[in-house]
């Protein structure tokens, strides 16, 4: 048994409505519940919340729903315990074991079924990794030009070069230090294991355990600010996608 397990909350400090903003007609949450509801690999789907129009989008596709508690609705509620959360409440409504757990986020729409798929058949072929995730290579986003503003207003790094490997590269060339890969939260496929135990997972994103594969993506984000919307937008059009078809 694999389910894919989406979340998404009502309230949104800095993009208010973000999951259900409405990207070539669509609304945004309904890109990643597509994606997990294409993939040959997943049995069941399911989307925690404590929205009404967000529960309704389930249904209308078929997803079960999962009243996502108060507690972990708050702003300072963190997404691996709600992945828990519902990772406990499939198991129970299921009443069997769960092999994989498919992760999702409303506002991370950049992911295909195909990604899904791979991820699944990465972990089935090497049972010792944690997880398997998307990643988005930016380079330009490299923590070596990552900066702080000094308490006296000025710029310094933000982590600083003494910290960093002897031999790296260091310079004004973008590539220089090597490709640079974020996980972009669009796809998180992990073992059971990873929820039951966060505490052993690493930081920040906990709940992907500590041997993680890559699944590469391009474009990968979580949509936090309005101004993102035409990245995600051209990835759409990029895989297929427009206002009046979709890819599946």
């Amino acid at each position: 048994m694999i389910a894919a397990l989406l979340l998404g909350r009502e309230g949104s400090v800095g993009f208010p409505g973000k999951n259900l903003y409405p990207l070539l007609g669509r609304p945004l949450s309904e890109y990643p519940l597509r994606a997990a509801l294409a993939a040959a690999s997943v049995d069941e789907v399911y989307l925690s919340t404590d929205s009404p129009k967000l529960k309704d989008l389930a249904r209308k596709h078929s997803a079960q729903v999962i009243d996502r508690p108060a507690h972990l609705c708050t702003r300072e509620a963190l997404g691996e315990d709600a992945y828990a959360h519902g990772y406990r409440h499939i198991k129970d409504a299921l009443k069997q074991d769960v092999e994989l757990m498919v992760l999702l986020f409303c506002n991370a729409p950049c992911v295909l079924p195909s990604q899904i798929d791979e991820a699944v058949k990465v972990l089935r072929e090497y049972p010792d990794y944690d997880s398997a995730v998307t990643v988005s290579r930016y380079n330009m986003y490299s923590p070596v030009r990552a900066r702080r503003i000094t308490p006296e207003g000025l710029l310094q790094p933000f982590i600083p070069f003494e910290n960093y490997p002897d031999g790296m590269r260091i310079n004004c060339d973008r590539d220089a230090q090597g490709d640079v890969y974020f996980a972009d939260v669009c796809l998180s496929v992990v073992r059971p294991r990873c929820l039951e135990n966060l505490q052993d997972g690493l930081l920040p994103q906990k709940w992907m355990g500590r041997r993680i594969a890559p699944i590469k993506n391009w474009g990968g984000l979580d949509v936090d600010y309005e101004w993102q919307l035409p990245q995600v937008e051209f990835w759409l059009r990029q895989n297929g996608f427009t206002e009046s078809k979709t890819p599946y």
